[in-house]
């Protein structure tokens, strides 16, 4: 595998809920992503993978750890620096009704980020660059003078990608961005995305809870839960060869499309709900829902080692 372009080192991030209550929304995550590469981050909701990502790109100040981006240390980096390094790593937002200013138009909206890293010398040239954007992403340039309530949830997160596109970023956080579309649109957002990293060199972390879009979309994919990954490895060897009991539960629930496969697919049924992040079990914390869950469990939390070949785990018994 080629250098890391970004690597993240125990990064955590807790938050204050009163009455000395805190809540571990990311505890100790660690993972690399090369150049160009796009690494998938699954769980269910509330895991903190949305977290994660918000943090990596300092919309939330870390609590703890590291995020080293091209060589640097994003989190060791002051506000004024900050702003300058903001050009390398954007994020596509989830809710496409609630992401776009509906006060503005789209040569506004997109403009704006423009304006603040001075990237248009000009009005006509800021006008001309919101318009090779739209066209990029498969809208019209005539568009750009209309406010979003007049867009479909598809253009709309088109606007959102055109938006991070704008100051040219290397990185990007794709925050759930088909989760709130309908079904027809999903796919052509998603290949949309992948037409843009094959043209652009984009690194994604891709954050979603749909395991079959997450297959199609990632290099590698990271499986979260209650704040910590538990699994790590390709695409390819995740869904073959599961290793962790809440992977394997997951990827269970996977519809497939041939009636006589599915009737024969042994479905694993979780027990119990997820457990809260204010006050997480002892030892391993999936252990409350684990059908192969033991005493030991209860008493060591499992290491995060390497199971098979680039696949990592952190199950007692992977």
């Amino acid at each position: 595998m080629s250098e890391p372009f970004i690597e993240v080192r125990g990064l955590r991030k807790f938050f204050n809920v009163g009455n000395n209550r805190i809540l571990k929304a990311v505890h100790d995550i660690s993972f690399t992503i090369a150049k160009g590469e796009t690494l998938g981050l699954v769980g269910e909701s509330g895991c903190g993978k949305s977290t994660a990502g918000r943090t990596m790109i300092r919309l939330y100040e870390p609590t703890a750890g590291s995020v080293t981006l091209d060589g640097v240390d994003v989190t060791k980096l002051s506000k004024s620096k900050l702003k300058a390094y903001r050009r390398k790593m954007q994020m596509i937002f989830q809710d496409p009704y609630a992401s776009l200013n509906p006060r503005l138009t789209v040569l506004d909206i997109i403009g704006e980020a423009l304006d603040i890293h001075g990237l248009a010398g000009s009005r006509a040239e800021r006008k001309r660059r919101v318009e090779q954007l739209l066209e990029m992403v498969g809208l019209n340039a005539e568009h750009a003078s209309r406010f979003p309530h007049e867009f479909s949830g598809g253009q709309r997160q088109r606007i959102g990608i055109t938006r991070a596109l704008a100051v040219e970023p290397e990185f990007i956080v794709c925050d759930e961005p088909i989760s709130a579309l309908d079904v027809s649109i999903q796919a052509q957002i998603i290949n949309l995305l992948i037409d843009l990293q094959k043209k652009m060199g984009f690194t994604y972390l891709f954050v979603a809870h749909d395991l079959s879009m997450v297959k199609y979309m990632s290099d590698r994919v990271a499986v979260m839960y209650l704040g910590k990954i538990v699994e790590l490895a390709s695409s390819e060897n995740l869904y073959a060869h599961p290793q962790h009991p809440y992977t394997q539960a997951l990827l269970s629930a996977i519809p497939v499309p041939d009636p006589d496969l599915e009737a024969q697919k042994e479905r694993i049924v979780l027990s119990g709900d997820l457990p809260s992040p204010v006050n997480p079990p002892s030892g391993c914390p999936f252990r409350t829902r684990c059908h192969a869950a033991t005493e030991r469990c209860a008493q060591e939390t499992p290491e995060f080692r390497e199971v098979r070949p680039n696949h990592w785990a952190s199950c007692h018994y992977a």
